[in-house]
């Protein structure tokens, strides 16, 4: 009896992906090192402080009295006076604002000028030129009359309007 005896599979042979993979990696990491190494950039000394150092902004000073007299001379026909007192603001080419407020007094011997932190009244918006140097202000009296003279002259106007519209010969057909 013959009897064969079994055969073995047969050996598979091992995948070479695994190999292939790890030769890519050494060779690689071999590439990397071969690369050539920066040196550490280190940062630049700090130069000394200069003995001139540029200083800061000075903060804008007071406003000169002897400024806003100039101006005010030039330009109080349109200061609206209550009691003998108006509040101005001077434009100010430091801060590029009207943000010097004063005060000033009328008297016999002339104007009298106080600095205050802003303006209390409401700013004069009509009756000045718009290059002005100041802004002049009103009280609200003052502004409540002007607006009522305003609406006055337009309600005259209107009116007129109308009644030119309604009495033209063109608009009565019986006349023809």
């Amino acid at each position: 009896m013959d009897e064969k005896p079994p055969q073995e599979p047969a050996r598979r042979k091992p995948s070479q992906v695994p190999s292939w993979v790890t030769l890519g990696f050494v060779l690689g990491a071999l590439f990397v090192l071969a690369l050539p190494h920066r040196a550490a950039v280190e940062p630049s000394p700090t130069p000394a402080a200069d003995p001139i150092a540029p200083r800061p902004a000075k903060p804008p000073g007071p406003p000169r009295i002897t400024t806003i007299e100039a101006v005010f001379a030039a330009w109080d026909k349109f200061a609206a006076w209550s009691n003998d007192t108006t509040e101005v603001a001077l434009w100010n080419t430091d801060t590029m604002s009207y943000s010097d407020c004063f005060e000033v007094l009328k008297t016999a011997d002339g104007y009298y000028f106080r600095s205050i932190p802003r303006l209390t009244r409401p700013v004069l918006t009509h009756g000045v030129v718009d290059e002005s140097p100041l802004q002049f202000t009103e009280t609200v009296r003052q502004r409540e009359e002007w607006q009522g003279d305003v609406d006055r002259e337009n309600l005259k106007a209107l009116s007129e309007a109308a009644h030119q519209s309604f009495d033209s010969p063109a608009a009565d057909p019986q006349k023809k």
